[in-house]
């Protein structure tokens, strides 16, 4: 599903005016029934009290067309219009007076008023504010956004909270409409998936209000959000007559004293997501506990006992993942640079594989094309040096991306897989997997895609989708403090029976639980 900006939300308006010959007041009136049609599924006419705070652009209008559709169908409304500015956009205008048509006055707010009585059970329509906000609300608007928030009330945000920006970071995050609920308009927001700004939000819906298809499908955006429909089109079917060989030849490296368990969570999860052969390089500490834990294994040894100081091997992988574990020894990083320079395999880099690239910037340059980096936010860091905010710290990850020819992988609530310029906004996962060990099943899968022939982008972007959904499936099991790695791998194979799953079926699964 594509994320547009502003700028092509209102070009997509317009086309939409043009083509289908209709007024604006049309696509605003869309807007509304749709809006007024949730509210209503839900409420059942229920007389709960609903404030519609309405600002004076369009964002104003399809709160105040709500409004007159709420008070035709009996429910209880109050109608408040924030006057924060002397410019009204013609649709609001057209809408008010259709309002007053109906004998329902508005209340008008400005800078030297008092703001309503709200009853904790009652329900805020926001609808002062929308995508075209580009400054700072005045003083006493933002005492009224502080005021809703703190009235308990519910609050349903018509499709952006007021007061949060589409591109950018507010300056104070008391500025900003913390909504219960948010009714977007036909595409999601990019600050809807970001750290600093989906903090407003504590769920969002959309709402088809008939845009053009044609300009939906034919617009190219820099970000798109990844679902099922997304993931299920890579997603390649094994063969009848095929074999192990089939499914490619992965080689992990990694371990240390300590931690050769990143080597074997990565290295089982390699092999559950389809892997077909896979053999290990650690150090020879790591030998009975990889033999031991995961007999499907090959398994090489370093010379060294606790860390790797050499990395020779006599074969030809399909793909490479390296650095879960491994650590940061002088001898270490020598063997890694001494590597790169005669690899060819594609490339999955994580943990300290990562922070001696960070350490010793010029082996990036030895990188083979679309090698695919895992970084956690620490690790990110590091390589990209301080960003001011989220959406900086995105165009520093795609400028990055472009300069090395690799998929960078942005972890968090919505992981963020960037390459050639563009972003993939993972729909999966949960805070349970904030644990130990996740990343390095991720980079496992990632790994176990590439041998199976997935070009590193299609893997990148399955993968993390893929390990989200593991996670999901674990929180069903078992809540989300106790998902750990190894719950995240044994839901592996049931993420890719959840991909084929049809409708009826989580229906009947739902009724049954």
């Amino acid at each position: 599903m594509k994320i547009f900006t502003a700028e092509q939300i209102y070009a997509a308006d317009r086309f939409t005016i043009e083509k289908q010959q209709i007024t604006s007041d049309v696509l605003m009136e869309r807007a509304a029934t749709q809006i007024y049609e949730w509210m209503n599924s839900r409420l059942q006419g229920a007389q709960v009290k609903i404030h519609l705070f309405c600002g004076i652009g369009n964002n104003g209008g399809d709160g105040v067309a709500l409004a007159r559709q709420l008070h035709e169908n009996g429910y209880s409304i109050e109608v408040y219009v924030v006057n924060y500015s002397d410019k009204r956009s013609k649709d609001f205008l057209l809408n008010l007076d259709r309002l007053k048509e109906r004998k329902l006055w508005p209340e008008f707010l400005d800078s030297g008023c008092d703001f309503p009585e709200l009853g904790r059970k009652d329900i805020i329509v926001d609808a002062v504010f929308g995508i075209g906000l580009n400054r700072n609300p005045d003083a006493w608007v933002l005492k009224l956004i502080n005021y809703l928030n703190t009235s308990s009330a519910f609050i349903l945000s018509i499709d952006i909270p007021s007061g949060l920006f589409m591109e950018r970071v507010p300056e104070n995050r008391d500025d900003i409409i913390r909504a219960n609920h948010v009714l977007s308009f036909q595409a999601p927001k990019l600050s809807f998936f970001l750290p600093q700004t989906g903090i407003y939000i504590n769920q969002w819906e959309l709402l088809d209000i008939g845009l053009d298809d044609e300009y939906l499908f034919k617009t190219e955006t820099v970000y798109e959000l990844i679902g099922k429909p997304e993931v299920l089109p890579m997603y390649m079917p094994r063969l009848k007559f095929s074999h192990k060989g089939n499914y490619g030849h992965s080689f992990i490296i990694g371990g240390s004293y300590g931690k050769i368990g990143a080597v074997q969570l990565a290295a089982k999860a390699c092999l559950e997501i389809g892997s077909g052969l896979l053999t290990t390089y650690v150090p020879e500490c790591g030998y009975i506990p990889m033999q031991t834990s995961l007999p499907e294994a090959m398994v090489i040894v370093d010379d060294e006992d606790e860390k790797i100081t050499t990395i020779n091997f006599d074969l030809k992988p399909t793909v490479v993942g390296i650095g879960m574990g491994m650590g940061t020894h002088k001898i270490t990083i020598k063997a890694f640079s001494e590597f790169l320079k005669t690899n060819t395999a594609p490339l999955v880099i994580d943990a300290d594989g990562l922070n001696i690239l960070s350490g010793t910037p010029e082996l990036l340059n030895r990188l083979p094309n679309q090698t695919v980096l895992t970084p956690h936010p620490k690790e990110l860091e590091r390589l990209l040096g301080k960003w001011r905010d989220d959406f900086d710290k995105l165009d520093r990850a795609k400028a990055f991306s472009k300069k090395y020819d690799c998929i960078l992988i942005i972890k968090g609530a919505h992981t963020i897989v960037i390459y050639n310029g563009k972003g993939y906004v993972n729909s999966t996962g949960n805070p349970g997997m904030a644990t130990a060990g996740s990343g390095d099943v991720l980079a496992g899968m990632i790994t176990g895609l590439i041998a199976q022939g997935y070009n590193s982008l299609d893997a990148s972007v399955f993968g993390v989708y893929l390990h989200g959904l593991s996670g999901d499936l674990s929180v069903s099991e078992s809540g989300y403090e106790a998902v750990t790695a190894s719950k995240l791998i044994d839901n592996i194979g049931k993420a890719f029976l959840e991909l084929f799953r049809r409708p009826e079926q989580e229906q009947h699964i739902e009724e049954k639980n």
